[in-house]
């Protein structure tokens, strides 16, 4: 950076090392290492990358032997259903993760660099400050969601040793439970197996809270740098200065005209590697709201489980608002490209230029949309899926 000491550490380049480093830190927790500066680790698969996907997994089985184990109780059935669900839902999370490694660290990379060129354009003072506010905001949003998911997994943890506690406290009998619905081939009520099944449950968790926050955090970072970067481009367009000698004005449009393309590409590699994703979180969040009302309204008159499952119908749906607010605005910024051709001075521009804006505004005129299938990362169906809840909720009050 010019103006500065090799050894001098800038403000901006403290904002730089702070872009993506929780989910980094939790991605490093699972074995990953995201290699150097200016470099990409490489695709290979370790053994701990293998047994961390194979753990989850594992855990599938417990909880679909505690769902046959007590299959003539609906209340039993249903509540670990919504476990199961967001175990499969994880699984699918790591599976594409490990599919696309290197993909998502050459995004987090490109991020990183377009950062840096937008700090340097911050100190030569034609900058606008966009990418610096909304990494803020990414950062905000990541560190909030690492905490939500935490304490949701923290709750579930502590719940019975609160309970052995309180009954020790009261002299009373208490059949020990595990913090999820599982039922192992042992004997997990009494010691030592109830201690390894706890302390399985404990690991189990830990993989998930660290792959969701790391996954979903790094969606939410990347349509976030996106949209900042989409202002930024709208800016540059707008302030175009079309009067200016043609071969300078050639120049600054062939510049936008790039950067467009890199976020229109970027826009679809971001796309590409979420499908998966993107429609398990889709499918398997309606399943489990449907799960979690039908809890939420045959516990009411249980404050504990009512608390214990608004916590969780609030974290799922934290997920799912997370993907469907990050294709909105990526889909709304995009759109406004045109916007900002059409508030330049491109009557100012020759003939020639004139064709290039036209191709902009056409490109713009698309819609970059992040979808898998029939699901679109978007407000309305969040908000469509919310009104579903609703009306599940009005429904099965009325049939019982």
């Amino acid at each position: 950076m010019r103006g500065h000491p090799s050894g001098f550490v800038t403000p901006e380049r403290r904002a730089m090392g702070r872009l993506f480093q929780l989910q980094e830190k939790c991605l490093q927790a699972m074995g990953h290492t995201g290699g150097h500066e200016n470099s990409i680790p490489d695709g290979k698969l370790s053994l701990k990358h293998i047994v961390s996907l194979a753990f989850v997994v594992s855990a599938q089985y417990p909880l679909i032997s505690y769902i046959v184990y007590n299959s003539e109780d609906m209340e039993k059935v249903t509540a670990c259903m919504s476990v199961v669900l967001t175990n499969m839902l994880t699984v699918i999370k790591i599976t594409t993760f490990l599919a696309y490694k290197q993909d998502f660290w050459r995004m987090i990379q490109r991020f990183r660099e377009m950062h840096q060129q937008s700090n340097q354009r911050n100190v030569d003072g034609d900058g606008y400050g966009y990418v610096a506010a909304a990494n803020k905001v990414a950062s905000m949003l990541g560190r909030a969601y690492c905490v939500s998911c935490g304490f949701t997994g923290l709750y579930f943890m502590l719940g019975p040793i609160v309970n052995i506690v309180a009954s020790k406290w009261r002299g009373t009998t208490y059949v020990r439970e595990l913090p999820m619905p599982m039922k192992f081939p042992f004997n997990d009520v009494n010691t030592p197996g109830y201690e390894v099944g706890f302390l399985y449950t404990v690991l189990v968790t830990v993989v998930v809270v660290a792959y969701a926050s790391a996954v979903d955090g790094l969606f939410i970072s990347f349509a976030i740098n996106l949209r900042a970067h989409f202002q930024t481009l709208q800016r540059d367009i707008q302030n175009s200065n079309y009067a200016l000698p043609e071969r300078e004005t050639r120049a600054a449009l062939r510049s936008a005209v790039d950067y467009h393309v890199e976020l229109l590409s970027l826009s679809k590699h971001l796309r590409d590697i979420y499908t998966p994703i993107v429609f398990g979180q889709f499918f398997i969040t309606s399943l489990q709201v449907g799960v979690i009302i039908y809890q939420l309204v045959t516990r009411l008159d249980s404050v504990m489980d009512l608390l214990v499952y608004l916590s969780f119908l609030g974290s799922i749906m934290l997920q799912l608002f997370m993907y469907c607010y990050g294709g909105e605005i990526i889909k709304v910024e995009s759109l406004k490209v045109d916007i900002a051709v059409r508030l330049s001075n491109w009557h100012l521009a020759s003939a020639t230029l004139r064709k290039s804006l036209a191709f902009i505004i056409l490109r713009s005129q698309r819609e970059v949309l992040i979808k898998a299938g029939f699901y679109e990362a978007s407000l309305a169906n969040f908000v469509a899926i919310c009104r579903t809840a609703l009306s599940l909720i009005t429904l099965i009050k009325s049939i019982e």
